[in-house]
């Protein structure tokens, strides 16, 4: 606290004989220290602001802890310099642990400690002190506070808090390679001597780690740390505090240190030799076995591959990420007849690599994987496996030999093979093969021009076993013949204009041949025997497979001979020689004198080589357009007429006369209007009611006679009886000529009056 100056002061003695004294104030050589005396300056009233000086200092007290006597500890001693030691003051102290803890006599100011005290649990108590009038209890200066601190003697132990401690290093680290650093901690004051003050050590462990006696950091003592020799080691470290001198508390604490992982070790193989066995008929890709190497590192630095060094023609390895297994399969088809024991060198490396080791040697290894195979029983082979091609002329006699197939049974020597053709092949049975020999000939005549190649199946099994069966593809080329004379490619047909002059080439003509010599086409032109004599052509020969007309003279005349036929004569080169004899048709034509063909007498030729093919179709369509009018109308036409014929038959059906009056006979004339019968449709109406009513619309005759009575209907009955028969004659031959005349109804009637039905 800041000292403050007064005439007065009180004392406060040291129970130890050490004071310490504030930095604000002074100290003397004395064991006792002023305080300002307020009960001084009171009686100078307010007025007074002179600064009074104290003569000493004084805030604290110092006490040793986990004191062990059996009488209360003095701390010290206050004092005011106002007391005369008559007993009229009183000592008093307040604060932390006053009355309790720290007890004061309140004659003499001696303060006393009265439990043990600890300073890691409380380091110091602040207190007040104050003198008093014995008497009245006035307080004679004001409150003075002060401080009583434990003092530190060690008596706690270092404590590493945040044991037990795992650490890790890699394995092969270099010596003095950091691990890890703990911690003790010591409750003691650090500021007062060593009692706070710690060194580390190792108590086990101490052949294969080390740590700093300051820091704490524990580090390799050795280079040659193996994971797989022991991966992880058990330290017991200590703490002593007291600089590690004697008498010194300490603590330890147990270290695990992991060693980790580095690729150091190589993969091995722990056999040099693995033994398979595979039927020779597995197919390709067939696991004959699987293999693994070991590697003493873990993690990734166990990943390895797998190669084949030797032996991969017919076998290859592929790694099994899961297992890291080497797993050996068949590549190409296994023979056991060729060989029946492969040797097959395995090799296995390290996918991760670590440079730092690879002077510890290669990290791979090798060992061989021998594959027995065994022998099943296999269908004929054929010889050559891939198939046959033969060859054949196309002139070959029926029965004539084309070739052999050979086949052998892989298992047993000489055994004997049965041979056929696959039908579904060779369907027209243009081949055959003899069973025993294999040997194909010739079952029918062949042609090149129609097939040049036939591709047939032969089938060979083994004689004793049909199911044990093989093909192969034979391939029959049919060689060529000169069979085929050359032929004109097409008709030809030339122009020429009227004014043509000599020499003049007018058409260009080729010629093709069924027949491909191996020497390829050539041919010969000339003009035949019965033309030789032609004085108008010439025939040019261009020497490949083309000839050109020239003309030989001038002054065509169309008027004399419009047409020239020219027959040429092609023969091929053989062997042998065959010729075949064309015709060129050559018109003359009228030109301008352009040279541009005007007219010919032959103009269906001339037209039809100036139309176009667009032309041609606009033409057929015209024509189909007037065909289908054309039967259109036709159609429309019969449509009408058989319209017209059924409104006849039903208005004949309707139009049904009777009558039951007598005629006049063949000489009454006059009797019956014929008009009626030859227009039914011209009937008069019937005007009068009193014919009854069987009088619908009949003849004018008819109603006349039976207007007029019936006295003579006797006798003119009999002579109508004979134009009735006319009259039956007549309809009956309409009812045969006409079926819906059948189903009307009865024509005449047993009634002698010979009723009569029209139509």
């Amino acid at each position: 606290m800041a000292p403050f100056w007064t005439s007065g002061a009180w004392t406060l003695l040291a129970g130890l004989g050490l004071l310490n004294c504030c930095s604000f104030g002074w100290c003397e050589a004395s064991r006792t220290s002023g305080l300002t005396s307020e009960a001084n300056t009171q009686d100078q009233g307010p007025s007074s602001l002179e600064r009074v000086k104290r003569g000493w200092v004084w805030n604290q007290f110092f006490v040793v802890e986990e004191y062990t006597g059996t009488e209360p500890l003095y701390v010290g001693k206050i004092h005011t310099d106002s007391d005369e030691g008559e007993g009229n003051i009183k000592y008093t102290i307040s604060g932390e642990g006053a009355g309790t803890i720290f007890i004061i006599d309140e004659l003499t100011g001696d303060i006393h400690a009265t439990e043990r005290l600890d300073r890691e649990e409380k380091a110091f108590y602040t207190l007040g002190a104050q003198a008093r009038d014995r008497l009245s209890n006035i307080p004679l200066e004001p409150e003075s506070e002060f401080v009583i601190k434990v003092q530190d003697i060690n008596d706690s132990e270092p404590k590493f808090l945040e044991g037990p401690y795992i650490g890790s290093v890699a394995e092969l680290s270099p010596i003095g390679t950091s691990v890890m650093k703990v911690t003790a901690s010591d409750a003691d004051d650090p500021t007062y001597g060593s009692s706070a003050r710690v060194v580390y050590s190792v108590l086990e462990g101490e052949k294969f780690f080390t740590v700093d006696k300051n820091t704490g950091i524990i580090m390799t003592a050795v280079a040659d740390l193996d994971r797989e020799t022991q991966d992880r080691y058990e330290l017991v470290v200590k703490a002593t505090d007291m600089a590690g001198q004697m008498g010194g508390l300490s603590g330890s604490t147990t270290v695990t240190i992991v060693i980790t992982d580095v690729n150091d070790n190589p993969p091995r193989f722990p056999q040099k030799m693995y033994q398979f066995s595979v039927s020779e008929g597995a197919a390709v890709g067939t696991p004959v076995g699987s293999v693994i190497a070991t590697d003493e590192d873990m993690g990734e630095n166990t990943d390895m591959s797998y190669l084949i060094k030797e032996g991969g023609d017919l076998f290859k390895v592929t790694t099994d990420v899961n297992t890291q297994e080497a797993v050996v399969s068949i590549k190409k088809p296994l023979d056991f007849e060729s060989k029946r024991t492969h040797n097959v060198v395995v090799e296995a490396v390290n996918k991760h690599v670590d440079p730092r080791f690879v002077d510890l040697g290669s990290f791979r290894d090798q060992t061989i994987v021998r594959v027995s195979v065994s022998d099943i029983d296999e269908p004929p082979l054929f010889q050559p496996v891939e198939g046959t091609i033969m060859e054949v002329q196309e002139d070959a006699k029926v029965g004539a030999l084309v070739g052999i197939v050979t086949a052998r049974d892989p298992d047993v020597k000489n055994k004997p093979v049965r041979f056929s053709i696959d039908r579904t092949t060779d369907q027209e049975m243009i081949f055959h093969i003899d069973p025993d020999s294999g040997a194909i000939t010739l079952g029918k005549i062949l042609d090149r021009e129609t097939a040049g190649w036939h591709n047939i199946t032969v089938k060979a099994v083994e004689a004793d076993n049909h199911t044990m069966a093989s093909h192969s593809a034979v391939s029959i080329r049919i060689l060529d013949v000169n069979d085929n004379p050359p032929e004109l490619a097409t008709p030809y047909e030339a122009s020429i204009c009227e004014d043509a002059k000599p020499g003049q080439l007018i058409h260009t003509i080729s010629v093709v041949d069924r027949d491909e010599p191996q020497s390829g086409h050539h041919f010969y032109f000339t003009l035949a025997p019965d033309a030789s004599s032609n004085r108008h052509f010439t025939l040019w020969d261009v020497k490949d497979t083309t000839a050109g007309i020239r003309t030989q003279r001038s002054g065509f005349n169309r008027h004399e001979q419009n047409v020239y036929f020219l027959p040429i004569l092609v023969v091929d080169s053989g062997p042998p020689s065959l010729s075949s004899t064309g015709t060129l048709t050559i018109h003359v034509c009228g030109c301008d004198t352009e040279g541009a063909i005007q007219s010919c007498n032959a103009t269906a030729y001339v037209m039809s080589a100036a139309l176009s093919p667009g032309a041609l179709i606009a033409l057929l369509v015209c024509m189909l357009i007037l065909i289908v009018l054309v039967l259109l109308i036709l159609t429309l036409k019969r449509h009408r007429k058989g319209q017209r014929m059924t409104e006849d038959e039903e208005d004949m059906r309707d139009n049904v006369i009777k009558y039951n009056d007598e005629g006049g006979g063949e000489q009454d004339t006059q009797a019956y209007d014929m008009s009626a019968l030859r227009n039914l449709y011209d009937f008069p109406e019937a005007k009068s009611c009193d014919s009854g009513p069987d009088i619908r619309s009949i003849p004018q005759w008819i109603q006349a006679n039976r207007v007029g009575g019936g006295g003579e209907g006797a006798g003119a009955g009999a002579a109508g009886a004979a134009d009735f028969s006319l009259f039956k004659g007549y309809i009956r031959k309409k009812r045969r000529s006409n079926s819906p005349l059948s189903s009307s109804s009865s024509i005449f009637s047993s009634s002698s009056s010979h009723p009569l039905a029209l139509y």
